[in-house]
Formats: structure tokens, sequence, C-alpha cells
């Protein structure tokens, strides 16, 4: 099995915590042939995907978890499945690069995930196809709207929707002085949209980050703890880690959002968990 891996550079990884790299450790240890590639590798030449790709080992070992192989370039129809693991920020250069994948997924590779369920479910905004396992949301660029809904709730928080990590997220509470500049910044004076939440105070025990493969939970799930004085649980963030077994509730949330990841092919899915609710469906 030949298994093709695009992600950001493999040693500028955090090996503590790079999910892509225990794929790859899984992958090579039942004997699949792994290749790598980065974004700027991948390339269209008369309508089929091409790639400069490297043969890669992969080692549990903090101080050298990597081996370039032989180099080649060929088309991506000669791998048995590609591993999508780009990380955010989503933007065109994303976007551009799954319709590349999408023409290999056409030549009969499986793209893990579906490169069109990639640009359809931005990971803030797929949320709102599941309103009945969410806080109060609003998605908007207005700031007045922004402003209304911190008065009706007292304590919300701010975030972009293509980034990740954490990045450039706020906490807003009534009466707080720098509400006007968070939303001036998030929206860009009102040029791009963002998403606002009411504020969950389960937070200070952490986040969950609930892994789904093909529509199935797995049965524990990373609960990221936010370091003092913090309320993102990321591990970006500093936010410490955590195994804890799925509650009953996170369950209902999987049955809710799983069969629907199935159906679009989105295979390999983490849903963030704040308390009783779902707050990002991260599918990057």
């Amino acid at each position: 099995m030949k298994l093709g891996v695009v992600m950001d550079p493999i040693g500028s990884i955090a090996f503590h915590k790079d999910s892509t790299l225990a794929m790859l450790l899984e992958a090579q240890a039942r004997g699949w042939e792994l290749h790598y590639m980065e974004q700027a590798d991948l390339f269209l030449r008369d309508g089929e995907a091409h790639a400069r790709r490297r043969h890669l080992r992969v080692f549990a070992d903090p101080g050298r978890w990597f081996e370039f192989g032989a180099e080649s370039t060929a088309p991506l129809a000669a791998l048995d499945v590609v591993l999508m693991r780009k990380d955010p920020p989503f933007d065109m250069q994303y976007v551009y690069t799954t319709y590349l994948l999408e023409r290999a997924e056409a030549a009969g590779v499986l793209v893990v995930n579906k490169p069109q369920s990639l640009r359809d479910c931005n990971e803030k905004l797929f949320t709102a196809w599941f309103p009945q396992c969410t806080p109060p949301t609003l998605v908007t660029r207005a700031a007045a709207r922004i402003r209304d809904f911190l008065a009706e709730h007292g304590d919300i928080i701010l975030k972009p929707l293509g980034a990740m990590g954490g990045a450039s997220v706020f906490r807003l509470r009534t009466g707080d002085p720098n509400v006007n500049v968070a939303i001036e910044t998030l929206t860009r004076d009102e040029t791009e949209y963002a998403m606002a939440q009411r504020f969950i105070p389960e937070i200070a025990s952490g986040d969950k980050r609930i892994l789904l493969v093909d529509g199935e939970p797995v049965p524990y799930a990373l609960a990221r703890v936010p370091a003092p004085g913090e309320t993102r649980g990321n591990l970006a963030a500093g936010g410490r880690g955590v195994g804890v077994p799925l509650s009953e509730r996170d369950r209902w949330i999987c049955g809710q959002v799983g069969p629907v990841l199935r159906e679009r092919g989105l295979l390999f899915v983490g849903l963030d968990v704040i308390g009783a609710w779902l707050t990002e469906i991260n599918v990057t």
C-alpha cells in the first residue's frame, strides 16, 4: 500500500502532539510505503495531478522522527491513499490544493479527507448544521449585531472563521473597554465574518477533542485544560492534555454528527466539545 501525505514541513512539527506523525508511524508499522509532500510540491499538468515526493521513514524518537529517501516526480494516481494534513489557515491556496487533490480522487486515489468536503465544511461554520448540539452562536461581520449578542449573553467568545490553535480568540464581557477594538480586529472593520458564541464556563475543566473515524468515535477524548489565566484549552495556546472517557452527552453529539461526516467522506475528524456543547468540527 502506497500512502502519500501532504503536510506542513515535517521538521517543524511538535513531536509530542502531532496526530499526523502518529498516523504515519502506525501506517509504517503495518508495512505501508510512505511518500512525503508539501503543498508546493503539488501541480496539475493537462488535468492530471502530479507531485514531487520523497520516500519517508518515521521514528518514535523526539530527537529524530523522520528520514527522507529517494525523490521522484510522478502522478498522484500512482498512490493508493493521500492524506491531506496541511494545517489552516484555510485560504485560497488551501482551496486550490483541494482542487488538485480532487483530480487525484477522480483518478481513483482515496483522498482523506474528501477534497470537496474540505471546501464545504468550514471548521467553525459547519457546526451550524447541528444547532441542537451548539451553544448560542452568531456569525456576522456587523459590529452592531456582535454588540447586541454580547448585551444578550453578557460573556462571549469571538473568533475568526479561518484560524486554528486558538489564534485570535477573544473573550468579551459586558463593560469590557476593548470590545470595539476586538470586533474591529476580527471583522477587519466589518469586511470579514467572525463567529461569536456564548461563553461556556466549563472551559475551566478543559475542552475535549473527540476523534471520529468514518463517523465512529474513539472511546476516549483528549481534554485540554487551559493554562492559568487562559480561556483557551488548545495545546498550541499552552493547554495541558488529559485522557478522559466519553460521556453520554459526548456520545449523543457524535451520534448527531457522525453519520453526516461519513456521508460527506470526512473519514478523520476531531470534534471540539466544551461542557455539553459542540464548538468546532475539525476536518483539516
